[in-house]
C-alpha cells in the first residue's frame, strides 16, 4: 500500500516545554508533600489554641510561665561538643550525636514549679513535621510522660532550668529546629524560630544502640574524627602514597553533605537508616544519572576544570558544589573515594579509603579477564575487551546489617565511582566485606561485583582461524594483590586483604569460589598442564624521563632446549589499564638450553615514551610466547608507574593559635623543556583553607618559589598539603608538618 499523498498524523498530544522535563510532584497521590529537603522546615504556631477564644479574645498570659532565654551550651569547650565528639566542627551551631543526653538551659520568667509548670522541647525536621514519622518530636521533662526521645530536668538554679535531652538512638540525622513549648489553659505557646537554635543531629559511633556502633576507640578516632588521610596508588611493586584533606569539620561542609541528600530527593524519614544514606550517596557523589557532586574524566583533557590529580582536599569540592548547584570537575576513582569518605566522617559514620591493587574491571558479569592472543602468541588487542586497573579506590563503612543473617554487619564496600549500574542508578554498595570474603554474593548490595574485582582469573586465549577461543594459561593470583588503608593513628600502610579473601591457593578460598559460583559466578575450570618455561620481567623504579634497560629473563626448567617466538610490547596506559599508544614492540627468537635461563635486553629510551605519556605516568610491558617444541603460551605483565619530582613545602617555626604564619612552596622544573599552564593548590586541616596560584609558564630547569601567610585555628601537630598540575606533569606533591601551640 502506498503512503504518496497520505496526510501527517497529527497528535493531540500537548508539545514537550523545552530543556528538562517538569519535575512530578506528589500532588494528588498524598494528603501532604513528601518531605525531602532538610534545607527547608515549616514554621510552627507561636500559639495553639485548646479551642476559639471569647468575645473579648484571649486573657493576658502574663501569669503564666515563659520562656526569657534558652542557652543551647553549644560552646567548643561546653559540655555538649566536648562529650559528643564534635568540638571540631567549625560552626556556631550545636552539633550532637543521636542515642546521647545534651543540655540545654531554659531561663523563664519565674522559677520553675514542676507540680503545676507543664512545658515541653520540641524538635522540627523537614517541610512536613508530622509526629507519626518522626519528624516532630516534642520531649518531655517527667517521667510520666515520655516520647521516643528521652527528656529529664537535670538543674535547676533561681529561673533557670537545665534540660537533658536523648535523641532517640535510630532518629533522623540532620538539621533540626528547635521550640520551647509551655501549656497554658487555653493552649500551648512556644518560642518564635530562631536560628541560634538550630542544632544538628549525627550519627553516633560511640552508642552501642545506634547502629553505625564501633566499638573500637582507635578505630573510631581514625575513621570518624581524623581530618588528614592517605589513599594509596602506584603499582603493587612500587605502592605510592597521596595525602588528601578530608575536611569534615570545615565551615559549610556539614551543609554541603545534608545538600546532597536535598538535592537527591531523599526522604526525610530515610535518613536515619545508614544503609539507605550510603546507597544514595554513592549514586550522589557521581553526576551521571542525577547531577552528583563530581563529573568523572578518564581522558587527560581537563580544559573546562579541575584535573583530579590537582585536587588536594574535598572542601572546596564539596562548597562549591553546594554553592554552585552544579557538578564539579573533574573525578577519578581516588577523588571520589575521597569526597564520600568526608561525607561519610561528617555524619558521624565510620569509614576509610581502601585500594585495591590489580582491580578487575569485569565487562561479562564472570570471573575472567580475558586477554586474546593470536596464533603466534600475540596479544589481540582489537578483541581484548576487559580491563585490569592498576589499583582502584572504594570506601568501607561500618554499620549494622540488620537486612542480612547474623555476622554479616561491620565494614561494607561503598564505591561512588561510575563503572556498572546497580538497579539503573550508577552506585555500589553497601556490600557487606565478610559476605564477599565468604563467597555469599547473593546479600545486597552489588557483591557480585566487589567479589569479580579482587577474585576474578586472567586468562589467556588463542584465538584459531575459525574465531574459536582456546585457554592456554590461567594466572589465578594476578587480580586483587593486595588491599591497602591508612592504620589508625599513624600515617603507616595497613593491609587488610584477608579481610576481604583467604590464602590463594588455600582449601577455604577454593570453598568460596566453589560458593560464589551457585550464586552466578562462573570462573574458568580449565586443567592445564605446568609449563616449563617461565618467564620473568623485573621490578622496575624510574623517574619521568629516565632512559633504561629492560632485562627479560626466560628459564628452561626441562632437560631438553627449548626455543620461545616471543613478543614484548611496552605502552603507555592509564591507571585503569587501557592502553594510550604503544611505544615498543620487539619479537625475537630465544633459544634456552636445559636447565639454564636466557636474558633478552631492550634499551628504552625516554624519548620514545615521554611524547606520549599520560597521566600517572604508567608504563605496561607485558611479554607472551610461543614455546616451539611443546606449544605452551609463556607470558608476564609488569607495570612501572614514573616517579615524579616533589613539591618542598616549608612552614615557618613557632607557631600558635591565631598568631600569622608562612608557608613556602618551592619547585624546580628537572626537563629542558618548559611546564605551561601550571596549578599549585595548598590546604592544611585546622590552619589553611584551599589556596591557589596560577604559573603560565615554568623554564625548563628553572625554580619558583610561592610564599603565603596564614593564621592557625587549632592548636596541635597540623600539616600541610600541596600539589602541583600543568598538562605535561600530573601527581606533583609534597607536605609539610607543623606543631602548632594554643
Amino acid at each position: 500500500m502506498s503512503s504518496e499523498g497520505a496526510a501527517p498524523i497529527s497528535s493531540s498530544l500537548p508539545p514537550a516545554p523545552p530543556g528538562h522535563p517538569p519535575k512530578v510532584t506528589n500532588r494528588g497521590r498524598s494528603a501532604v508533600p513528601i518531605s525531602t529537603l532538610n534545607s527547608q522546615s515549616s514554621d510552627v504556631p507561636e500559639f495553639e489554641p485548646f479551642g476559639a477564644p471569647g468575645p473579648r479574645g484571649f486573657p493576658p498570659m502574663s501569669e503564666y510561665l515563659d520562656i526569657w532565654e534558652v542557652d543551647m551550651m553549644r560552646k567548643p569547650d561546653e559540655s555538649n561538643k566536648q562529650e559528643h565528639h564534635t568540638m571540631l566542627f567549625n560552626s556556631d551551631h550545636l552539633l550532637v550525636r543521636r542515642g546521647q543526653e545534651f543540655k540545654i538551659k531554659i531561663v523563664f520568667n519565674r522559677p520553675y514549679v514542676p507540680a503545676t509548670d507543664l512545658f515541653a522541647v520540641e524538635f522540627v525536621i523537614g517541610s512536613s513535621p508530622q509526629y507519626s514519622k518522626g519528624t516532630h518530636i516534642p520531649v518531655f521533662t517527667t517521667k510520666d510522660r515520655q516520647s521516643s526521645w528521652g527528656g529529664r530536668v537535670t538543674d535547676t538554679v533561681d529561673n533557670a532550668v537545665t534540660v537533658g535531652i536523648t535523641p532517640a538512638a535510630n532518629c533522623i540525622v540532620g538539621k533540626y529546629q528547635m521550640y520551647i513549648a509551655v501549656k497554658t489553659p487555653f493552649g500551648i505557646r512556644r518560642t518564635r524560630r530562631d536560628k541560634s537554635r538550630e542544632l544538628y543531629i549525627l550519627f553516633n559511633p560511640w552508642v552501642s544502640d545506634d547502629a553505625v556502633f564501633l566499638d573500637d576507640e582507635a578505630e573510631r578516632q581514625e575513621c570518624v574524627m581524623t581530618e588528614i588521610g592517605i589513599i594509596y596508588h602506584g603499582t603493587i611493586d612500587d605502592i605510592s602514597e597521596r595525602n588528601w584533606n578530608y575536611g569534615q569539620f570545615n565551615y559549610g561542609v556539614l551543609d554541603a553533605c545534608l545538600y546532597i541528600l536535598d538535592r537527591a530527593d531523599m526522604p526525610i524519614t530515610s535518613r536515619g537508616d545508614p544503609i539507605r544514606v550510603t546507597r544514595k550517596a554513592s549514586a550522589m557523589l557521581n553526576s551521571r544519572d542525577d547531577d552528583g557532586v563530581l563529573v568523572g574524566n578518564w581522558s587527560g583533557d581537563y580544559t573546562y576544570g579541575v584535573a583530579p590529580t590537582s585536587w588536594t582536599g574535598s572542601t572546596e569540592i564539596l562548597l562549591t558544589y553546594a554553592s554552585s548547584q552544579t557538578p564539579v570537575c573533574y573525578a577519578q576513582c581516588w577523588v571520589y573515594a575521597a569526597v564520600f569518605n568526608t561525607f561519610l566522617r561528617c555524619l558521624g559514620i565510620p569509614s576509610r579509603v581502601a585500594t585495591n591493587y590489580f582491580s578487575a574491571h569485569d565487562n561479562d558479569g564472570n570471573l575472567k579477564m580475558d586477554i586474546i592472543l593470536d596464533e603466534g602468541g600475540r596479544i589481540d588487542r582489537s578483541r581484548t575487551r576487559d580491563s585490569i586497573w592498576n589499583y582502584h579506590c572504594w570506601n568501607e563503612c561500618y554499620m549494622s546489617r540488620p537486612d542480612l543473617p547474623t555476622g554479616f554487619g561491620g565494614w561494607q564496600v561503598v564505591d561512588s565511582t561510575p563503572q556498572e549500574t546497580s538497579d539503573g542508578m550508577y552506585r555500589c554498595g553497601p556490600a557487606s566485606v565478610q559476605a564477599i570474603k565468604h563467597g555469599q554474593i547473593c546479600f545486597p548490595f552489588d557483591a557480585p561485583f566487589v567479589f569479580a574485582e579482587i577474585n576474578s582469573d586472567v586468562v589467556f586465549y588463542t584465538r584459531d582461524k575459525d574465531g574459536t577461543l582456546v585457554p592456554v594459561k590461567v594466572n589465578r593470583t594476578h587480580i586483587g594483590r593486595a588491599v591497602f588503608t591508612k592504620s589508625p593513628g599513624a600515617m603507616t600502610r595497613r593491609d587488610i586483604t584477608d579481610q576481604y579473601k583467604f590464602p590463594e591457593g588455600s582449601k577455604e578460598e577454593r570453598t568460596v569460589l566453589e560458593k560464589a559460583e551457585e550464586f552466578g559466578c562462573p570462573r574458568e575450570k580449565a586443567d592445564l598442564p605446568a609449563g616449563d618455561v617461565d618467564l620473568v620481567l623485573p621490578i622496575l623504579e624510574l623517574s619521568v624521563g629516565d632512559s633504561f634497560e629492560l632485562s627479560l629473563e626466560f628459564v628452561n626448567r626441562s632437560g631438553q632446549r627449548r626455543t620461545v617466538d616471543a613478543y614484548i610490547s611496552g605502552s603507555v596506559v592509564y591507571y585503569t589499564g587501557v592502553t594510550s599508544s604503544e611505544f615498543l614492540f620487539k619479537n625475537p627468537t630465544v633459544t634456552i638450553a636445559p636447565n639454564n635461563s636466557v636474558k633478552e635486553s631492550v634499551a628504552v629510551e625516554s624519548k620514545k615514551y615521554m611524547k606520549s605519556l599520560v597521566e600517572q605516568a604508567n608504563l605496561h610491558f607485558i611479554a607472551t610466547g610461543k614455546v616451539q617444541e611443546t606449544g605452551q603460551i609463556v607470558s608476564a605483565m609488569r607495570v612501572v608507574t614514573l616517579h615524579n619530582p616533589k613539591l618542598n613545602v616549608t612552614v615557618s617555626a613557632g607557631g600558635k593559635v591565631n598568631e600569622e604564619m608562612t608557608v613556602a612552596v618551592e619547585f624546580t622544573n628537572p626537563f629542558t623543556f618548559s611546564l605551561e599552564g601550571v596549578y599549585i593548590r595548598m590546604e592544611g586541616p585546622g590552619i589553611m583553607l584551599p589556596m591557589s596560584k596560577y604559573y603560565s609558564l615554568i623554564p625548563g630547569n628553572s625554580s619558583l618559589n610561592w610564599t603565603e601567610f596564614f593564621v592557625p585555628q587549632r592548636a596541635g601537630s597540623r600539616t600541610v598539603i600541596a600539589s602541583l598540575d600543568c598538562a605535561a606533569l600530573r601527581q606533583v606533591n609534597g607536605t609539610a608538618s607543623v606543631t602548632i601551640e594554643p
